[in-house]
């Protein structure tokens, strides 16, 4: 067949063959579902807007500018009932993020601890480690925080005994932190003219922790010498500030909180909500993070371990520069999972009175401006922000770290 005929038969296109060609049947059935999904979707906004539209309402997003007329016990920024609901609204939102961010520290923090502990050699160590995984695993989240919650109002002690001569308990920290069954007390920073280039200091300081870290990693590859990068970086933490804070004559001075009248008054309060809703959050995925540390430290080949101990590493050693950073591609990508259903479970909060933007926009907001629809769409959109944004982080940080093939 010569090429004229080839190029003949190409162009003698039937409709028949968007269905019985298999070069172009995928894409037939490709687009008729894109087109069916288009239509649902569009059928579901007609809908909607038209029963809206029966109750008189219109969909707006005007109401966020009223009044929110309620009160937020836990917040990060500046707000009184008179503020509006878009206020109240970045309170809640700033809340998740706190507990979120607490939450993925600590349950990170617990969960190498504890996945690690796991493989121990000593028995009882191991099988504790076992036992709370488990125990944690396989109980609703829900049943921790309010469990948690409960000790810590009914263990920890009220403010008045802390009350006077008479007093039967005593604050920590040279009497800077109070620990009650309210919350935990502790000093509010105070910052005065000339603060802002201590703070410099501090945030320069950060970013040469992290220059020398990847310096002295080069260095080791190189040359295979191991820095005392810990003492160092304590150091350049410390040093820097300190001194730039002294000779601006210490701009930076705390307030102390003080017990009086029936509660303590001055510096930040941890309200008992937050604590117990951030440990419950901890512990729980903790548990999760734990099995996917011990699942990616077996995925290791046990000649690893021995060549490393052969070249005379410590334990410690080999598991912090040989194991650990091997294992890494295998815990990180169920990690990232962990961290988007803690940020997601933050939203139980309103079982224990933490105003989260569940809470807030969600829950307040919703019942009294009736606007359940454009309430309901601001608050996924923030969860659905927030989940990517964390995805976004920790899919970079697990394309960093992957094995680079020569």
């Amino acid at each position: 067949m010569s090429t004229a005929d080839r190029t003949a038969e190409k162009k003698a296109f039937r409709l028949s063959m968007l269905i019985y060609d298999t070069r172009y049947r995928s894409i037939t059935i490709q687009v008729i579902a894109l087109i069916a999904l288009a239509l649902i979707a569009a059928w579901l906004v007609s809908n909607t807007l038209s029963n809206l539209e029966a109750l008189d309402k219109e969909l707006g997003f005007g109401f966020l500018k009223e009044s929110a007329g309620y009160d937020i016990n836990q917040r990060l920024i500046e707000y009184d009932s008179r503020d509006s609901h878009w206020r109240a609204a970045q309170v809640g939102i700033l809340n998740t993020l706190l507990v979120a961010a607490m939450g993925c520290v600590l349950a990170t923090f617990i969960g190498v601890t504890a996945g690690v502990a796991r493989l121990s050699q000593n028995w009882v160590i191991a099988r504790l480690m076992t036992v709370y995984v488990e125990m944690f695993r396989n109980i609703p989240v829900l049943l921790w925080i309010v469990l948690i919650m409960a000790v810590v109002i009914e263990s920890l002690p009220v403010p008045r005994s802390f009350k006077g001569d008479n007093a039967t308990s005593s604050m920590l920290f040279g009497d800077s932190v109070a620990v009650t069954n309210r919350g935990i007390y502790f000093p509010k920073p105070l910052f005065n003219d000339g603060s802002m280039i201590v703070v410099a200091a501090f945030i320069l300081s950060l970013v040469g922790i992290w220059f020398f870290g990847r310096w002295a990693k080069k260095r080791q590859e190189m040359t295979g010498d191991i820095l005392p990068t810990g003492w160092i970086k304590l150091g350049i933490f410390f040093i820097p500030a300190l001194l730039v804070f002294f000779i601006m004559g210490m701009p930076i001075g705390l307030e102390y909180p003080v017990f009086k009248g029936f509660n303590f008054k001055g510096g930040y309060q941890m309200r008992n909500s937050l604590i117990a809703l951030w440990l419950a959050l901890s512990f729980y995925h903790g548990a999760f993070i734990a099995e996917a540390v011990r699942a990616g430290i077996q995925a290791i080949s046990k000649g690893q371990s021995e060549a490393a101990a052969a070249l005379g590493l410590r334990p410690k050693r080999i598991m912090s520069l040989v194991i650990l950073p091997q294992a890494l591609r295998v815990i990180i990508p169920p990690m990232i999972s962990h961290y988007l259903s803690l940020t997601k479970n933050s939203s139980l909060a309103i079982v224990v009175g933490y105003m989260d933007i569940t809470a807030t926009l969600g829950g307040i907001t919703l019942n009294q401006t009736g606007r359940e629809m454009e309430s309901l769409l601001l608050l996924m959109g923030m969860y659905f922000a927030i989940s990517i944004t964390v995805s976004v982080i920790m899919n970079w940080y697990n394309e960093s770290i992957k094995m680079r093939e020569r």
